[in-house]
């Protein structure tokens, strides 16, 4: 028998009085957490919510999500969490799709467009019955005859007797992007979720005294699993932030004392370009912040060796899918790091590079990256078609082309979707993002394929140049011609000064291809 919830159970009760969650001015110990969980998990079950019914949550990075989140955990019930920027449509497809019974969802004066479309969803879902919405300090709820969460967690008890629930019941179903058709939901059980927190942090070294930041978001599997699961069972404190910004991030390195910070690489360009960055003391920060971790797309490796320079710390990058809990490898924290490598797998974790008859390709050679071991999902819920191709050859298939050293050190060349086949050749976007960032007057840097009559794609460059540096699309171009093979340079380069980034951070290439084809 497992319950994920026990995380938290387990440093409530060794560190009561610790802080767990700091939310701007306000702090909750790890027993008023546990206290409230409590509350939520007794409100499921007077609603008549059984064990291995689905429970949706929508709500940003506030102290509410891993208070509904174990909560729900506690009644025995699965998370499904949403992302917060859903409209009717997608929670009508979501709350169908995963079976839920009952929906949480945050309303604070921006949301309440987004809430009003979830309420309507609701209405929609006959399986649904109920609706509760989480109202902060000084917003009324809108939504007459819907009752708030407090009003229900008011009426319960603070002590729950935890279901116990079995290692391979589903913890939690999280909503793959959906870059490819409908989204898909990834069944990750107890045991999944226990294991990959307590193998990461093992890997990155956390501490009961550390302080990690979290902005990202929480209904997503980096920043649920990677921070607040490994925060809670190693009992440190997580700081929430609801949305990533530059000066935000600096303000809570500094005040705060931070000494974890995970994010995608975007976020660590956002920081390193703040434009009054040094206006914050960072010596202070420099004296507490002790690691940057790093996943959710590939970092540029002149853009880490940057960050790394100014405030004196170790990056270590990190790979994994929702699918996968989601660490599958890591730069471990007693061995050598390699620069631009996603590392090793973590324990109990084997992966290969193959080619499409699974065979296993030379060392430095591209193909595909499969995984299998205790981090890999149940499925995808109520999706047999996509299983079966998930699953073949049993191992789960990730999408993504990878290569291996000699060592055994993994590297993640791009993904499978992203490729550019340039009259018959083969073109990784990164490796020509790696090279165009190189050039002093770049910044940042996403290569796309665009249609092209005569060479079935082309290559284009989307470049935002660094403060006070210039250079026209023409000069980069001929620049970059002395940098890569003539087959891979970018014939098309877009300066720009922002690029569309999704709510990860990551840069969404999806949505530059959508110009080129609009």
């Amino acid at each position: 028998m497992l319950n994920l919830a026990s995380f938290l159970e387990c440093s409530a009760r060794e560190n009561p009085d610790k802080d767990a969650v700091v939310f701007g001015p306000f702090r909750l110990t790890y027993a008023q957490v546990n206290a409230m969980a409590n509350q939520v998990a007794n409100a499921l079950v007077h609603a008549g919510i059984k064990p291995g019914d689905k429970v949706s949550l929508t709500c940003p990075n506030l102290p509410y999500f891993p208070i509904c989140y174990y909560g729900i955990l506690k009644a025995g019930a699965t998370v499904v969490p949403l992302n917060v920027l859903l409209r009717k449509r997608e929670f009508v497809y979501h709350t169908e799709n995963s079976d839920s019974v009952a929906h949480i969802c945050f309303i604070g004066t921006e949301e309440l467009p987004i809430v009003k479309e979830a309420y309507a969803a609701f209405h929609e879902v006959e399986a649904c019955k109920n609706f509760w919405v989480i109202t902060p300090p000084g917003v009324d709820n809108p939504l007459e005859g819907v009752p708030t969460l407090q009003e229900v967690m008011d009426a319960q008890p603070p002590i729950f007797d935890t279901v116990q629930t079995d290692t391979n019941d589903t913890a939690v179903i999280l909503y793959t992007s959906g870059t490819t058709g409908q989204p898909k939901g990834a069944e990750l059980t107890h045991s999944n979720l226990v294991m990959n927190a307590m193998v990461a942090s093992t890997l990155a070294e956390f501490r009961e005294d550390d302080v990690s930041l979290v902005v990202l978001p929480l209904f997503h599997s980096f920043g649920q699993s990677s921070q607040m699961n490994v925060n809670f069972y190693k009992g440190g404190t997580i700081v929430l932030q609801p949305r990533f910004s530059a000066d935000d991030a600096l303000k809570a390195f500094q005040d705060e004392g931070i000494t974890i910070f995970a994010g995608v690489p975007t976020m660590y360009w956002d920081i390193l370009n703040h434009p009054e960055l040094d206006s914050f003391d960072v010596d202070k920060i420099k004296q507490k912040l002790r690691l940057g971790i790093s996943g959710g797309a590939a970092m540029l490796v002149e853009l880490l060796r940057r960050f790394e320079d100014k405030f004196g710390i170790s990056i270590l990058e990190g790979y994994g899918l929702s699918e996968t809990s989601p660490t599958a490898t890591f730069n471990r924290m007693d061995r050598e790091r390699k620069v631009g490598s996603i590392g090793l797998p973590a324990w109990g974790i084997e992966v290969r590079v193959v080619d499409d008859d699974m065979n296993d390709v030379a060392h430095g050679e591209p193909g595909e990256v499969v995984i299998r071991g205790h981090n890999i999902m149940k499925g995808y819920y109520k999706n047999p078609k996509a299983n079966e191709e998930a699953f073949r050859g049993g191992w789960f298939h990730s999408g993504d082309v990878g290569k291996v050293d000699e060592d055994g050190y993994f590297y993640i060349v791009d993904r499978t979707k992203d490729m550019i086949i340039r009259g018959g050749f083969n073109v990784y976007p990164r490796e020509i993002e790696e090279v165009l960032i190189t050039h002093e007057a770049v910044s940042l840097a996403a290569v796309i394929g665009i249609p092209d009559e005569e060479y079935g794609e082309e290559i284009k460059a989307f470049v935002i140049l660094n403060k006070g540096k210039s250079i026209t699309p023409e000069e980069l171009k001929e620049w970059s011609k002395t940098q890569l093979a003539a087959y891979k340079y970018p014939r098309i380069i877009d300066i720009r000064e922002e690029l569309p980034l999704g709510p990860t951070g990551k840069i969404l290439k999806r949505e530059l291809r959508n110009l080129e084809n609009a």
